[in-house]
This record gives structure tokens, sequence and C-alpha cells, in this order.
């Protein structure tokens, strides 16, 4: 049986067997392993032993910190952009992390990770996706979101160096890419597009560019691989401690929605309605203020996909984004990936308005240098009539939280504003 072993552990062994080597790498900071037990030793004597959650707003450094820290306290850590729940609900006795959902399903939740989560995601990830001693992940995504936090935990298990970004700045990453050997990145496809519009280059040094947190397009994937970005599409959710599934080459042809086969001992299978599930050593313990789950229970998530004869997954949308029109089901990211591949779109997002001949009239939010009828002409080719966008709005930018992921919920009301 493997043993568990938590942040704070990976740390003090690193600590003791390479204290010089390079842990953290920060702007005008960085810490060798010895350094950082010391700094975090220091954190962890303020923070009182008791059983309810650590709950910290701060910088990427200070959440950081607060993470190893709470760790050598063995104290649950919820690092917070906000403090939208009560903290007077105790967390499950094994929690190490609880990490806030977007909402996206309804009312916003606390997912509680244990450490035997966070080690397994870690090692799996690891092994997919190699990384080594001397190694350089470059973190630019929120310390607040499990994708933030699955670095340091991957970084500590493989005694490799985080070079850690407060948030994602083009100027900066380019900077990194060009002076330091980063050897792992994580992007939204939005951070990707971005590097790209500027020409920034991966160095040779990079070995894989983890692209999640929301639906790569062909024509993106396409333009980052032709300028050399060594790409892996994965899937994950705070519920699976991050990426529970990557696809690399060795998974053949790379299409839309691909995130390739489960990693570790995780397991993922559909339900009747299309629906995904996962279960495994990476399945959350269960939400604060609920009962705890077992890894062996399948948790089914709000994504749709299918799974081909070789068990790769493809991700097709969400069945909470399902729209009707016509009588027709239509989902968004269909028409986002095809309006996505239409020269002048930057940018794309579908909702509907309702609508008394369609049901749910597709509308197109764009930030695009094309016209509404060269983008109408583009979509009547390539779609069914039904997914015709039968609005298209021009804004100068989308909603997207930190983590690059499109908020869904403020598209109808932009609609709306916009077509009065």
């Amino acid at each position: 049986m493997k043993i568990v072993r938590s942040l704070a552990q990976h740390l003090t062994d690193h600590a003791a067997d390479v204290p010089d080597a390079l842990a953290l790498i920060t702007a005008g900071q960085s810490f060798s392993w010895l350094e950082l037990l010391t700094e975090t030793e220091r954190l962890a004597e303020k923070i009182p032993a008791v059983q309810d959650a650590f709950i910290r707003q701060g910088s990427s450094l200070d959440l950081a910190l607060h993470a190893y820290a709470c760790s050598l306290k063995n104290r649950p850590f919820w690092p917070v952009d906000r403090n939208a729940f009560p903290s007077n609900i105790l967390p499950a006795p094994n929690t190490a992390l609880i990490i806030s959902t977007s909402g996206s399903e309804g009312a916003p939740k606390a997912v509680q990770l244990s450490n035997r989560n966070l080690d397994a995601a870690a090692s799996a990830a690891n092994q997919r996706l190699p990384l080594r001693p001397g190694d350089l992940w470059l973190a630019c995504l929120p310390l607040y979101h499990i994708g933030g936090q699955s670095i340091l935990w991957r970084c500590a298990q493989a005694g490799a160096t985080v070079l850690l970004h407060e948030g994602f700045d083009t100027a900066h990453i380019a900077a990194a890419l060009c002076n330091k050997p980063v050897s792992h990145i994580s992007l939204v496809p939005a951070m990707l597009a971005r590097l790209l519009e500027s020409g920034v280059k991966p160095p040779p040094t990079l070995r894989h560019a983890i692209i999640g947190g929301a639906a790569l397009a062909m024509t993106l994937y396409e333009r980052a691989s032709a300028a050399g970005w060594p790409l892996n599409p994965s899937y994950g959710l705070s519920e699976s401690s991050a990426q529970i599934a990557t696809w690399t080459p060795a998974d053949g042809p790379w299409h839309e929605g691909l995130v390739g086969t489960a990693l570790g001992e995780n397991e993922i299978s559909l339900n009747n309605d299309g629906r995904i599930l996962i279960r495994g050593p990476q399945r959350m313990t269960g939400y604060l203020g609920e009962a705890s789950r077992q890894q062996d229970d399948w948790f089914t998530t709000s994504d749709l996909g299918k799974i081909d004869q070789n068990q790769r997954l493809t991700v097709t949308g969400r069945a909470d984004d399902m729209l009707i029109s016509g009588g027709r089901n239509v989902h968004p990211s269909e028409v986002e990936s095809c309006l996505a591949a239409c020269p002048g779109i930057h940018d794309v997002a579908v909702t509907s308005l309702p609508d008394p001949v369609w049901g749910d009239l597709i509308v197109a939010l764009v930030v695009a240098s094309c016209s509404r009828q060269e983008i109408g002409d583009w979509s009547n080719t390539r779609l069914p009539s039904a997914a015709w966008p039968r609005r298209i709005i021009h804004l100068p930018s989308l909603p997207r939280n930190a983590s690059g992921k499109l908020e869904r919920s403020a598209l109808h009301h932009l609609a709306s504003e916009a077509l009065r």
C-alpha cells in the first residue's frame, strides 16, 4: 500500500536531503528547501492548532507559504479570493485543503480534499507528465483554485522548483519563458491565446504545457502546436483534486475535447445521460457541511463526455448548459467551436434569449474584427440551422473568472442589455 505523505512531509524530506536546492522562486525572492521550511515553521507558530479551517486571503506567495505552514500544523487550509462561506462548520477530520467552487452548478460549495487525495493526484500527474528534481514549473494560476494548489503538491513531491507568478501577465510570463529553464506550465486556453497573439515562443526546455479549465478549440491547438508549444489538454475539477485525465501524443491524434485516459488508479465512466463519472484516490472526501463520501463511490459531474474503445475521454460540454433551439438540443460548445475557427474571431461565447419561435434563440458574443455578416456566413454553412446564432454581439472582452473560465451566468445579462 502506498504511503501517503503530506505537503509538510515532502517539504521536510527535501530540506533534509537537498537543503540548498531551489524550492520556490518568486519576484525578488527565492527559497531553498531549507529556507522554505524555516520560513513556514515561523508562520506555523502563529497558527492555532484547532480543528476548523484556516481561511486566508493574500498574494500568491502568501497563500503558498500558508499552504505549507498549515500542513506543518496539520490544520485544514482554505485559500480564498473572498470569504463567501460560513467559517463555523468543522471540516472532516482528514481534511488538508478546502477549495471553493465557482458555483457554476448553482450555489457555491467548498470541496474538502485529504492528504491522500492530493498526494495521489500529484503522483498520478507526475507519472503522466514526468516531473523531476531540477525541473521548473511556472505557476500563474490562482492559488485559491485547485489548479494553483496542485502545482505546489506536484513540485513538493518531485523535488522540483515552483516559479511563482502573481497572476497572469503576458509580459512577465514572456520574460520568464525567455530567461528561465521552464519545463512545465499550466494555462487556460485564454492565457495560451494571449501568449500566441503576443508572439511569445516556448523555450526549448519546455516539455509540457498543461491546458485545462475550459475547452480548447482546434484552431488554437493548431496555432499553438505550429508555434512549438508542447500541449497536453487535460480534464479535472476541484472534486477530483485537479487533473484526472490528460492527453499526450501517445494517445493518438488530438481532436476537440480529447483529454486522454484517466490518470493513476482513477476511473472514469459515463451515466445514461452521458455525464462523466469519476472515482478513485483523487475523488474528494465530500463537500463542507455534507456527509463524507468514499473513494469507491462514483461522483457525478455536470460535464458530458464520450469514452472510446481505448478508454480515452472526450469532453463534449456541460449538461446544464444545454439549449433547445427549434426543438433541437444545441450545446453552446458546439457553436463556440465552430465560431472560434472563423477568421477574425478572437474570443467567443454562446448563450440564448427566450423566443416564441425558437424557444432558445442562439446568441453569439464575440471579440472579433470581422463583421456580423461574415460570422453569419461562416456559421450558416457549417452548423445546422437550429444552431445558427440569430444574434451576434461584438464586445471588447468576455466575462471570465481568474482561472479563465467563462462566467456563463453573466452572458445572458450581457445579451439582454446589448439587444435592448
